[in-house]
């Protein structure tokens, strides 16, 4: 019996080692596919990557969900369809795309300092109308919360507000099991991992899928990402107190679908509840998971030109 589990045990071994190796080979093949999109600017001592398109006077400034690896492409296929008649920015936070790790105090005023920063840095001057999906819904709410001056308005892809972090659960055990695997190279023999909604239903070009994969890879539960994601109940808890900014609001909210941990009846009541009493507000249900853009980008587009008009 123990014969039997030493063999296992050096198999095992064998494959990390093997995965490994193979992970630093294929990392070295994908540095043609890392180069930024955008800029970089210096933010605290670190770079910090940001994307601007287009040339109107507003300015929309997209903020990610947590742990999408590859901000700038992952909002490509509903910016694409603005940019001719707004100022396009992607501010990709510490620890996604083509920004820097940081094993740093992830706080809900660390964050908005940093992005504020960014945007300072590359000369983007406001007011502006945040774009935020998922988790960086909180920072958005914070933002307008802090400075109500710099923000025009707020428009929610399925945006997160405080009361979902409520109920919501987060495995510290499952986030490390996949930066391990990342790190290990693990990720990589399940292909299917890597092809985001953003590749299977936005209207990224093959190369531009390409650039998403090799990003997948190197920016996949960073530690940066993971320090976000056990502070965020807590960031959560600070903008509750801070009451709901006055701000006009636009929220494009799913079916649940797609990894949330809610039921749709759930999620699509509790951001309908928060914008209930908010005078300048409304909301529009979809019929998709999460990442709304990367499945309804024109809807939403068209409904954006909308509001903002």
């Amino acid at each position: 019996m123990i014969k039997v589990l030493l063999i296992i045990l050096a198999i095992i071994i064998l494959f990390l080692v093997v995965s490994f190796i193979r992970n630093i080979i294929c990392s070295s093949k994908e540095k043609n596919f890392l180069m930024p999109l955008g800029e970089t600017v210096e933010v605290n001592g670190h770079n910090m990557s940001i994307y601007i398109e287009g040339k109107g006077k507003k300015t929309l400034v997209f903020m990610s969900g947590g742990g999408t690896c590859s901000p700038i492409l992952d909002f490509k296929s509903l910016y694409s369809l603005l940019s001719d008649d707004y100022r396009i920015v992607v501010v990709e936070k510490f620890g996604y795309g083509f920004s820097d790790v940081v094993d740093e105090n992830r706080d809900i005023e660390t964050i908005l300092s940093e992005t504020r920063m960014a945007l300072d840095k590359a000369g983007i001057k406001g007011p502006y109308i945040l774009c935020p999906h998922s988790m960086s819904g909180i920072e958005a709410l914070y933002w307008a919360q802090k400075y109500p001056d710099e923000i025009e308005a707020i428009i929610g892809l399925d945006m997160a507000v405080p009361e979902y972090y409520d109920e919501m659960k987060i495995s510290l055990p499952i986030l490390k099991l996949g930066q391990y695997g990342a790190a290990l190279g693990i990720t990589r023999w399940i292909p299917s991992l890597a092809e985001s909604d953003a590749i299977k239903y936005g209207t990224l070009s093959d190369y531009e899928k390409e650039i998403y994969r090799s990003v997948f890879y190197s920016r996949t539960a960073t530690v940066t990402m993971i320090n976000e994601a056990m502070t965020v109940k807590e960031n959560a808890n600070v903008v509750k107190e801070n009451g709901i900014p006055q701000v006009p609001m636009l929220l494009f909210i799913s079916n649940g679908s797609g990894g949330t941990g809610f039921d749709e009846e759930t999620w699509r009541s509790i951001p309908k509840e928060y914008i209930s009493h908010l005078e300048h507000a409304k909301y529009i249900e979809l019929d998709c998971p999460h990442y709304v853009h990367d499945y309804q980008y024109e809807t939403i587009s068209k409904e954006i030109r909308d509001f903002i008009n």
